[in-house]
């Protein structure tokens, strides 16, 4: 690690009168990879914020490369070379993979303002193939799937040559793959004096690929330390100021009758054949590679995709479901696995986003009672434990986590008695992980039957009563708690067969 390139001192800032920052400090070295690490709603994402010109401070100062700065938007942090890479993606689908990577910045004719298309994409092309990126420069994003907007937004802050990249969450949507992809390029980056600001809630990540851990909690720095001075139980009580004894606080439940039955469901090119079923009080856990097709099957059992064929049963009667709302009429809940693209409104408020799928119960007729939806969300946000100023702010400005919360109890003020939650806990710190799979617990004791698909096989194993593996749209084995090991799930997804 090299000298220092950038300090930020006594960085302050307020929102409604409560403190998001209070007097924090961080400096980043040339050539390291240092972690920001905290809960969320601890000032991770407001610290960097400000950094980049989103946010102006209440107090604090800037000095970036010996010089004093202040950046009145993020294309001033861009032209001396601070890029940032969002946890939550932008990238703009109706334009090509070449036109997100270099908009605004565009390869010209000379002497002219028209675009040079042929250029463009070489550029992008030779771009994409030092990151093993399969779209083409002329795809349009929208078609492309989560993981692949993620690595978008990767190649294009690299692309910048920046002297500081910021990465926000990046592999969250990533395969196995991919993620290697990305450390062999933080690794060169490294090696080329560019540091990089890691935040990531994978503790596994962290202690793999960083060199020094800044931790933040309630807006406050709790301390710097090097990587190898810590492990995963002292870094999670600087992060939540205690100890989590249980990582997966899963309980027993009385498992009951067959709630959901699938049978010969089939999309192609997605899934064929996928046969399962989910009692109640059990939690089921599907586990599989990218691209397997579990988020595709839930989908279509939610109404969302309609299936080529095959059934679906709830509580031994068939039914059909054309629409989510026909999904929501069987008492089906759905927590996507884009909160921000599927799950919520962002320019309306906590009250607004958790009454959207219940408002049979706070309307009459075309006239919804806000009195009503408050009285049936006061609750909910307790019993849920969402961090908020008022139940009238926007959902926009909640943290990752909070935001999370909320979406999980859309589905709960639904009354379900099928809760399906796609990565239920992506981009989601160690505290709100726990309080989510308590919530599972407590939910499955109460009857309700749980499908939880998660790429974290840690999760899968930890909150699973019985553990489907998919693989290229279908299902290769089947296990019970206790049965199976990471790595024989990964075996089983890849090579397909049950394993003994």
């Amino acid at each position: 690690m090299g000298e220092t390139i950038l300090t930020m001192r006594g960085m302050t800032k307020s929102y409604f009168g409560v403190k998001a920052l209070d007097g924090v400090s961080l400096d980043i070295r040339k050539g390291e990879v240092h972690a920001l690490m905290g809960e969320n709603g601890a000032g991770k994402s407001t610290l960097m914020k400000i950094l980049t010109g989103l946010v102006k401070p209440d107090e604090g100062e800037i000095v970036f490369e010996g010089t004093k700065v202040q950046f009145p938007n993020p294309q001033a942090a861009l032209n001396v070379g601070i890029a940032m890479i969002h946890q939550e993606l932008n990238p703009i689908p109706e334009m090509t993979v070449a036109e997100n990577i270099y908009l605004g910045r565009e390869p010209c004719f000379p002497g002219t303002p028209f675009v040079n298309k042929k250029k463009l994409e070489e550029q992008t092309r030779r771009l994409l193939e030092q990151f093993q990126f399969r779209a083409q420069p002329h795809t349009k994003v929208g078609q492309l799937s989560v993981a692949q907007k993620q690595m978008l937004e990767i190649i294009k802050a690299i692309s910048y040559q920046a002297k500081l990249i910021i990465m926000d969450e990046p592999t969250s949507a990533l395969s196995e793959s991919e993620v290697k992809t990305l450390f062999q390029t933080i690794e060169r980056l490294k090696g080329q004096g560019v540091p990089i600001i890691y935040i990531s809630h994978r503790m596994e990540e962290i202690f793999a690929i960083t060199d020094r851990i800044t931790v933040l909690r309630d807006g406050k720095l709790i301390g710097s330390r090097k990587s190898s001075e810590l492990d995963s139980d002292g870094l999670i009580s600087m992060m939540v100021g205690r100890s989590l004894d249980a990582i997966y606080p899963k309980e027993e439940a009385a498992i009951g009758d067959t709630v959901l039955e699938v049978r010969g469901l089939t999309r192609r090119p997605y899934f064929a054949n996928v046969s399962f079923s989910v009692r109640q009080g059990e939690i089921l856990g599907i586990a599989g590679l990218m691209g397997a097709g579990r988020s595709e099957v839930m989908r279509a059992i939610f109404g969302i995709d309609r299936p080529d064929g095959g059934e679906v049963l709830m509580e031994g009667e068939a039914i059909k479901v054309r629409h989510p709302a026909d999904a929501i009429r069987h008492r089906i809940g759905f927590v996507t696995e884009d909160r921000k693209e599927l799950g919520l409104v962002l320019s309306q408020s906590i009250r607004e986003n958790m009454t959207l799928a219940s408002l049979s119960k706070t309307s009459k007729g075309p006239f919804v009672s806000r009195p009503a939806e408050t009285a049936l969300c006061d609750g909910m946000t307790a019993s849920i434990r969402i961090k908020m100023n008022r139940m009238e702010q926007e959902v926009l400005t909640l943290s990752g986590g909070n935001q999370q919360k909320v979406v999980i109890a859309k589905w709960l003020l639904t009354s379900p008695k099928l809760l399906i939650l796609d990565e239920p806990t992506r981009g989601i710190d160690v505290g709100a992980k726990a309080e989510i799979y308590r919530m599972m617990s407590k939910l499955a004791q109460q009857g309700m039957a749980i499908i939880m698909v998660s790429s974290e096989l840690p999760e899968v194993l930890g909150m699973s009563d019985r553990i489907l593996v998919m693989g290229e749209g279908e299902i290769r084995g089947e296990f019970n708690r206790g049965e199976i090991t990471q790595e024989q799930i990964l075996e089983c997804a890849i090579g397909g067969g049950r394993i003994a």
